[in-house]
């Protein structure tokens, strides 16, 4: 899969995800609305995965008072998410690393999209709980990643269904066909049931399926 510290993976990364992720705008801002619906207007929100600054430049216009904790393990995608922000990077506390050796809050939300699809089940869940521990009790938090079914001709199709969609988005062929066998092959993807049961595990109720777009799911869920 990607290196996030090569030059060319990183300064081409917006670019790369626009043509693999169905509705990838839409599915910001469908998360800071959910994420609005119960953090206040001044709210303090945990960004996991937040390198390249996607969501954090969509959060941060949806809301002007929100603050930031931005965490990614990449130096170079922290680079590139100030410099997506521009001035609106000041309201941001960014953290070079993963999610056990961030501040502990407590956030009023959290959001953490197309990461966890990297992490093992066990590790996974490690970080669910991790962030969950740094909410306060009743804060929102939305993921959204690769999950689909992981076995037999389901999981063939659905990889299918997704490298057609990057050849629709102006992706090569043989580089969709390449990169689907790589998630195949490399990607620790869970089926969209064992990640709402991990999410459970984790310390959140009431987790509801917002976004499907083909191979990627998206959940809305809050802190016990």
């Amino acid at each position: 899969m990607t290196s996030f510290s090569d030059p060319a993976a990183v300064s081409g990364y917006a670019e790369r995800t626009e043509q693999l992720v169905p509705g990838l705008h839409h599915l910001h801002r469908m998360a800071g609305l959910l994420l609005a619906e119960r953090a206040a207007s001044d709210a303090h929100v945990l960004v996991l995965g937040a390198g390249g600054g996607m969501e954090l430049s969509v959060l941060s216009q949806m809301q002007p008072d929100w603050r930031f904790l931005g965490v990614d393990p990449s130096a170079a995608m922290l680079d590139l998410a100030r410099t997506r922000l521009g001035e609106a990077a000041s309201r941001v506390e960014f953290h070079e690393g993963y999610i056990d050796s961030a501040p502990d809050g407590p956030f009023d939300a959290a959001i953490c999209l197309l990461t966890l699809h990297f992490l093992p089940e066990p590790g996974r869940l490690k970080t669910l709980r991790a962030i969950a521990d740094r909410l306060k009790p009743g804060a929102p938090f939305v993921a959204a990643h690769y999950s689909f079914p992981t076995e037999g001709a389901d999981m063939d199709k659905w990889l299918m269904r997704n490298a057609a969609f990057a050849v629709a988005s102006g992706v090569p062929a043989a580089q969709a066909a390449k990169g689907a066998k790589a998630l195949k092959e490399r990607l620790p993807v869970l089926s969209p049931s064992r990640d709402e049961a991990l999410l459970g595990e984790a310390g959140f109720l009431d987790v509801e399926l917002f976004y499907a777009g083909l191979a990627f799911k998206g959940w809305v869920g809050y802190r016990k």
